[in-house]
């Protein structure tokens, strides 16, 4: 940059930086201002561009961190962009395109600053160097009004109030980005921060009676999915002479233009297609995450949290109660078409987990929607492509399941949903298939993948938790889907037998070696007697509660009875099995007086009839199965880290340097 200078290896001779940095005090009414701020580049749009330009300017940034306490720079720039914000909507609306660049240009380099500044030092540091003037060294104005605070609201005013237009488009996506990294102190502690000064700032104070406007807002961006203008329209037309935005103006502007530079193309990184297409809606979506999972203070929840549990839909007309803050209205069915169309990605799915846990609203309005196959088909793609998605995705995914199977009604709903040519499903064509059984196939799915891969209980639970919670429900189920339950059934079966043999064989080899410690067969033989249980008690309520709607799994009981032969006398399973034998013994029966070499149509024929003749009363009826989802006694353990690992990792927005992170590990998923 600068005159001569159009390398991002020249960034840091820039004169206009090194004086920003420097040991001279620069006052806020200074031209030097508009000579620094009048530079034009395209927005990076990746981490690795951000990385490029981090690497650039870190010696710069260091040497503000140094002089700040005596020149008071820092601070005179955020005055600079605080008193250019007063005028920002106005500029908007005049379409004041130079006003609304340089704007942004301040706004950019604070950010990056601030980047380094937190990364670099203590949150009590970083607030001191908000109080630093052009003084004698190292002094500060106690007295002064609260910079950091007044920067603060500014930019939730900044996201709130200003009008969502071409130009000023990426001033909207730098406020959000320069809030997130206000709270990525985070990132640079092991443990959960419960008391922080950026937390303190935003849950009381002047920054309060924007917290239901600001999760609103965040809310329509994702909703809107609002993408960026084409390069070029968002400050001022593409020169005809290629030489780059504003280049040619500097009279206009200022005496000393920064010169146009590049920090690489578009396609320099691989990245979401969802989250390129609209850097506003992934970043608004990544701060949501990030304020809905602060912790809360000691003498108060968190609001953002409060106003994501308790805001309603805009054709709700009930008032809301006094007691409930931070209240608001949104458009639930944008927001559920929204949720729908954008599960590819951690944090949509991860939104959806929260709305339907903590917002009952939401989750009474998604429960009575007609077309939940719109919600519940991209759930069962990532759960059905298990192998591509890391564990949390995995894991929220399920868990919105179990929430959704814990109503009655979508248990039922389900299965009078009809699908045709699901064309991710690969292992075998389905040309027309219920949703309820299409959600059976790819949690049975995930069950096989998790016992020969992860092998992770906690899955394995709330797989078979789901599973229970519809069984009852179980209506007309393809005949691939009975056969799958009953060979998940075979699989736990040989797995037991197999464990049962080794753990015999081990008992039988330490009567001649003591010194051998022997593996805990008995745990593994536990674990797996409880999932056969489990597996057993699903089958019992459907053939106790659905029976006469279900003659395929009838059929696939009895094509494979002899599995159960084992478990009929099993102490763990007997009382368990008498239904299930009841109903192997009378079908069998029945087959056996229509005689020999009959067809499958025939065999189903013989199923239904035989459902009507048998005695209802000889079924023992069992508690009925029900699991809620339960979260954790201290679930910011999870949450914190995992959003944070999602801004990290986000194809656009923000940068840091993998050492330098100590909330987890990076290698991990």
């Amino acid at each position: 940059m600068g005159s001569n200078s159009s390398r991002i290896g020249d960034l840091p001779k820039n004169e206009y930086l090194k004086k920003l940095s420097g040991t001279e005090s620069v006052s806020e009414n200074d031209p030097f201002w508009n000579q620094l701020l009048s530079f034009s580049f395209p927005a990076p749009t990746s981490s690795t561009e951000l990385k490029l330009l981090e690497e650039a300017t870190i010696s710069v940034c260091r040497s503000l961190v140094e002089n700040n306490p005596r020149t008071g720079n820092l601070g005179a720039l955020i005055k600079v962009f605080l008193s250019r914000t007063k005028e920002l909507k106005l500029s908007a609306e005049c379409q004041n395109h130079i006003f609304i660049w340089q704007t942004h240009n301040a706004l950019f380099i604070i950010c990056c600053l601030l980047k380094v500044f937190i990364c670099e030092m203590s949150e009590e540091e970083l607030q001191l160097h908000f109080t630093y003037e052009e003084k004698s060294p190292g002094s500060y104005n106690s007295d002064s009004e609260d910079l950091l605070e007044e920067l603060l609201c500014c930019l939730m005013q900044l996201i709130t109030d200003i009008p969502l237009l071409d130009i000023t488009y990426e001033i909207s996506v730098e406020a959000v980005s320069t809030m997130v990294v206000f709270l990525s102190c985070q990132l640079f502690h092991k443990e959960v921060l419960r008391q922080s000064i950026s937390h303190k700032y935003l849950m009381r104070g002047r920054c309060l009676p924007y917290t239901s406007k600001l999760v609103k807002t965040l809310l329509y961006n994702f909703i809107r999915q609002e993408k960026p203008p084409p390069p070029g329209t968002h400050v001022l037309p593409q020169q005809s002479d290629g030489g780059g935005l504003l280049y040619g103006l500097a009279s206009g502007v200022a005496t000393g233009l920064w010169t146009v530079f590049t920090l690489g193309g578009v396609g320099s990184k691989v990245a979401a297609a969802s989250e390129l297409s609209s850097p506003l809606a992934n970043q608004s979506l990544l701060l949501l995450l990030v304020l809905a999972n602060l912790t809360d203070a000691a003498d108060a929840p968190n609001p953002y949290r409060q106003a994501i549990m308790s805001f309603k839909n805009t054709q709700d007309s009930s008032p809301f109660p006094s007691s409930i803050p931070h209240a608001f209205q949104i458009n639930f069915n944008s927001l559920y078409m929204a949720l729908c169309e954008q599960q590819t990605s951690d944090q949509a799915t991860l939104l959806l987990y929260t709305l339907l846990h903590q917002n009952s609203n939401i989750r009474t309005y998604m429960l009575a929607r007609t077309d939940m196959e719109n919600l519940v088909l991209p759930i069962l793609e990532i759960l059905y492509h298990v192998e591509e998605r890391n564990s949390h995705h995995v894991y929220m995914a399920l868990i919105i399941l179990l929430i959704l199977t814990e109503d009655d009604g979508f248990n039922r709903s389900i299965h009078e949903v009809m699908l045709k040519n699901i064309t991710w499903y690969s292992e075998r064509v389905l040309t027309e298939i219920s949703l309820g059984s299409l959600l059976i196939l790819v949690v049975i799915r995930t069950i096989q993948y998790n016992m020969t891969r992860t092998r992770d209980k906690y899955l394995h639970t709330n797989c078979l938790a789901a599973l229970a919670n519809m069984s009852a429900q179980f209506r007309s189920l393809h005949q691939y889907a009975a056969q799958r339950i009953v060979s998940l059934f075979s699989l736990l079966s040989k797995k037991h037998n197999k464990v049962l043999e080794q753990a015999t064989q081990s008992l039988r080899g330490s009567l001649s070696s003591n010194d051998v410690p022997l593996p805990d067969y008995a745990q593994d033989l536990n674990v797996i007697e409880e999932v056969i249980r489990m597996m057993l008690e699903i089958i019992n309520s459907c053939l106790t509660n659905s029976l006469h709607h279900n003659p395929n799994l009838v059929y696939a009981l009895l094509y494979k009875r002899d599995l159960f032969e084992q478990f009929r006398t099993h102490p763990s399973f007997q009382d368990i099995m008498q239904n299930i034998d009841l109903v192997i013994t009378f079908f069998s029966s029945r087959l056996l007086q229509a005689g020999a070499e009959l067809s499958v149509e025939r065999v189903l024929e013989i199923i239904k009839q035989g459902v009507v003749a048998l005695p209802k009363d000889r079924l023992k009826k069992f508690p009925e199965l029900k699991f809620k989802y339960v979260e954790e006694e201290q679930p910011e353990e999870f949450f914190i880290p995992y959003v944070w690992s999602l801004v990290y990792n986000s194809a656009v927005g923000l940068y840091w340097s993998p050492q330098d992170i100590q909330l987890f590990t990076m290698d991990s998923d």
